[in-house]
């Protein structure tokens, strides 16, 4: 099976489905990385910081066995800002080259505006018609941005899709650690103790230890 996770930022894909790329790597699934933005120093950001980026990047490669990346290059932030067509295209690419069946999304109601745009573009990737290999779309939730979208009715992320992850929640934990700026202690979002919970949480909805879950979108069966 060809798998591809679309992260807006580096460790969304590690928050939102990390568990889930292992559970992949494990059955010996092919794992493409799609990557829509990145700390360039044409951006404003430190060259130290882009090195330490792509060292994280790499190094969850490695650990995910994600055989393809796909880095894009947007500015972080600011994608409410750029031209969508152009996006779409270069999104479009990447899935027509790669020709996963199964592609995991951002949420399309998260806090963030990168990830909203980033949804919508991946969406209009996804025809059948145009890419008819593509059989399943499943969002996933992304802590720190899917719970803090406005608690309104149209933003509501309604797992309905839930992947067991018990065997591999230290693996996904261990992920996360390459993201060490970007975690904190709790009550901080991004905590190990969070990240826990939230999988407990999804478990015990499911009747196993720990699960990812996510939201259907499409599902064609051969």
């Amino acid at each position: 099976m060809k798998v591809m996770v679309i992260s807006v930022h580096p460790d969304d894909e590690a928050l939102g489905c990390g568990g889930t790329l292992l559970k992949h790597k494990a059955n010996g699934d092919e794992i493409a990385w799609l990557i829509v933005t990145n700390v360039l120093e044409e951006y404003g950001f430190s060259t130290e910081l882009r090195e330490s980026v792509q060292s994280e990047i790499n190094q969850v490669m490695k650990l995910t066995g994600v055989s393809t990346i796909f880095d894009l290059h947007y500015n972080p932030g600011l994608l409410d800002s750029t031209k969508l067509p152009g996006l779409i295209k270069e999104i479009s690419a990447a899935i027509t080259q790669f020709q996963p069946e199964v592609v995991y999304v951002p949420n399309r109601s998260d806090a963030h505006s990168d990830h909203r745009v980033t949804f919508d573009a991946v969406m209009a990737c996804t025809k059948t018609f145009r890419y008819p290999f593509v059989k399943r779309v499943l969002m996933y939730e992304c802590i720190s941005e899917t719970e803090f979208a406005p608690a309104l009715a149209e933003n509501a992320f309604v797992p309905n899709y839930f992947v067991n992850i018990t065997p591999h929640l230290k693996g996904k934990l261990a992920v996360l650690k390459v993201y060490a700026s970007e975690l904190g202690e709790h009550p901080f979002p991004r905590s190990e103790r969070n990240v826990e919970a939230l999988a407990v949480f999804r478990g015990a909805t499911c009747g196993v230890e720990y699960a990812e879950a996510f939201q259907l979108l499409k599902f064609i069966e051969d």
